[in-house]
Formats: C-alpha cells, structure tokens, sequence
C-alpha cells in the first residue's frame, strides 16, 4: 500500500504527472518523425512507464471512503467475506462471488491492485491490438481522459467493466474472444448491455448518417419530453431495479443538478463532431472507426434521453469511455495533415487539458 503521498494529494500526484508526460510528448513531435526509431522508443518506454507505475499507484492506494467513496464500502464487504461471510445480496452475484473467491487467497490490498490490472491491463492490450507499435498514443488518451480516474477508484465495477468491452472490440475477427469477453463485461456492470446492444446493432445497421441525425435528434427530444424518457425507459424494465432507481429513484445531493446538462453535452461532442469530421467530410472509410463512432453515438443518444436522470453520469460513461479511442483513431492509422505527428501531440494536450481544467474547476471554482 502507498501511504507516502497524503490522500488529499493523490489525484493530484497522478494528475500533474500526466500533464508532465503530456508536455514531453508534444516536444518530441515537434522534433521526431512519428515513424522514426527515436519516436519509436520513447513511446514504447513512456507507455510500459506508464503501464506500471500507473497499475501500482492505482491499484496499492490506501484504502478512503473520503478520497475514493465506493471503495471503503468493497473493502468492507471484501473482509467480510475473508472472515468467512456469506453472500447475501442478490445483484451483482458475479462480482461478489468473485470477491469471495479472491478473499480465500489474496489480502485487501492485492484484490484492489487486481481491480486496477483488469481496469488499466485491458486498455493496454487493446491499444496494442489496435495501433501496433503507436499503440501509445490511444493508451495515454485513456488514460487522461476525464472520467478514467473516477472509474478506477470509485466506480470500480463499471471502470472494470467498460475496458473489458474495449478489449472485446480489440478481438473482432475473433468471435469466440469477442463474446466471451462481451459477456464477461455484462456481467461486470449490467449498464454495458446498452454499448453491448449498440454494437449488436451496429453489425447490420452501419450507416454513420442515421445515427447522427439520431443523436441530434435525441438532444430537441430531451428538451421537450423531460422526463419522460426516464419514467418510459424504467416502465420497460431497463436492467434492474437498481439501475431503474437511478433513471427515477430520488436525488442523490451530489448529482442534484435535475437541468439539461448542457456542458456534458458539450463534452459529449468532442468525439462526434471529431468522427463526423473524418467520416463526412474527410471520407474516412474505415470500417472498424465507423462502427465504434455509431456505437458511441447511440450509447450517449441514450444518455442525452435520459441526462436529468439520478447519476446520469453513469449513463454518460456508457458512451465517455469510447471518446479516447474515437478521437485518435483517425490520426494514427491514416495520414491527413501534412505535420501528422506533432497534431497528434497537440490532439493529446488538448484532451489532457479538459481533464485538467474540470480538476481546477470542482477544486477552486464551483
């Protein structure tokens, strides 16, 4: 367990630390071709650097119900079940059979650094399998991106969860590994039958035209219809009641803010006006980037119907976790700009930033 570094400044650690490798990154493109053998080394190094100091640091943190919220309350539940406890609450019963295996074997502390190994691992091998020997940038944009420190320390199922559906998408051509992997990602967080369901569909529905014109059209209906969505979508029974508690259950006071959220909205369009970018006006043709922009697309469509729900933010990170991705796909596997390389730079810094300054934000502003 790390304990060296004060809680109130261990986001903080992580934080700066990335802006510093974000900075570094961008001065290498200004001076480095991004297939030249420098280039090629310092990424590789920057990234497994990043791949395990970021594990440890995540996975080793001590254990806060202040700093990390949901994270005293598995803890808990965790050494129950190591003093022989049995389990008795009904949902979830695969992530609490999997505490209760683990409890026989490793402590507290080794099951929260195996949470951030299936959490960070998976983005990894996924960036690998996506991007060959520029696999880098995709992780680092993962990895900075807003909401990925949350859902690694607080929303730790769902964070789980959304990388193994990243590494599934990883394995396309391989069905068998696909679905085992989709499946196993359900049964992490039940919420990923939505991205789930979005790639099902996408299989015979793949024009990028409609689900735009959807997702617009999801923003004037959220407007006019309110509620309704929440009330309709929990009617049909969307997952379980738990989940329906959080379309109509009532208000948490941290997600009080029952208004259209018009600036997760905005952060919302950083992937779409980004993929309709590339797809519409550039002619981008790769099929694998238009699938993952319409399952984007119809996961925060959702999201959009529903934005007044309690914690919506959970439903905003069915489509958030593909942002990343989205967004650097274009700029790795084709050539669009004449200094290719020190845009991509510029790309990561700027998405960095966004984290950076909601960091600043909630910490001095609201």
């Amino acid at each position: 367990m790390i304990e060296l570094i004060p809680l109130e400044y261990y986001y903080r650690v992580f934080l700066y630390s990335a802006f510093g490798i974000a900075l570094i990154t961008l001065f290498h493109t200004f001076l480095l071709q991004l297939n030249e053998q420098k280039n090629i080394r310092y990424i590789n190094f920057m990234g497994h650097f990043i791949l395990i100091s970021l594990t440890l640091y995540m996975g080793l943190r001590p254990i806060s119900g202040k700093y990390f919220v949901d994270m005293a309350t598995y803890a808990r539940i965790y050494e129950s079940y190591a003093m022989g406890g049995e389990i008795t609450i009904k949902d979830d019963l695969f992530f609490h059979q999997l505490m209760k295996t683990c409890s026989y074997f490793i402590s507290t502390t080794g099951f929260f650094l195996l949470c951030a190994i299936i959490y960070i691992v998976p983005l990894f091998i996924a960036s690998k399998r996506f991007f060959s020997k520029y696999w880098f940038y995709a992780f680092f944009m993962f990895v900075v991106s807003f909401s990925f420190w949350t859902y690694g320390v607080n929303g730790i199922r769902n964070g789980m969860a959304t990388s193994l559906f990243i590494l599934a998408i990883s394995y396309r051509n391989k069905k068998a590994i696909l679905i085992a992997l989709l499946v196993l990602s359900c049964l992490f967080h039940k919420t990923m039958l939505l991205p789930t369901l979005g790639y099902v569909f996408t299989l015979f529905v793949n024009n990028s035209k409609w689900y735009f014109y959807a997702w617009l059209l999801a923003i004037p209906l959220s407007l006019a219809l309110g509620s309704f969505w929440e009330n309709l979508f929990a009617q049909l029974g969307f997952a379980d009641d738990r989940l329906s508690g959080y379309l109509t259950g009532d208000r948490h006071e941290a997600f009080a803010n029952t208004s259209f959220r018009f600036d997760f909205l905005f952060y919302s369009s950083f992937a779409v006006v980004s993929g309709a970018y590339f797809i519409f006006k550039k002619k981008y043709k790769d099929p694998l980037f238009i699938q993952l922009f319409n399952i984007y697309l119809t996961a925060n469509a959702f999201w959009i119907l529903v934005i007044r729900a309690n914690f919506s933010n959970r439903f905003a990170y069915l489509s958030w976790f593909l942002m990343p991705l989205v967004i650097i796909y274009p700029f790795i596997t084709e050539r669009f700009f004449k200094n290719q390389h020190t845009v991509i730079g510029k790309v990561l810094l700027f998405y960095f930033m966004f984290t950076y300054f909601m960091f600043i934000y909630y910490e001095y502003i609201q």
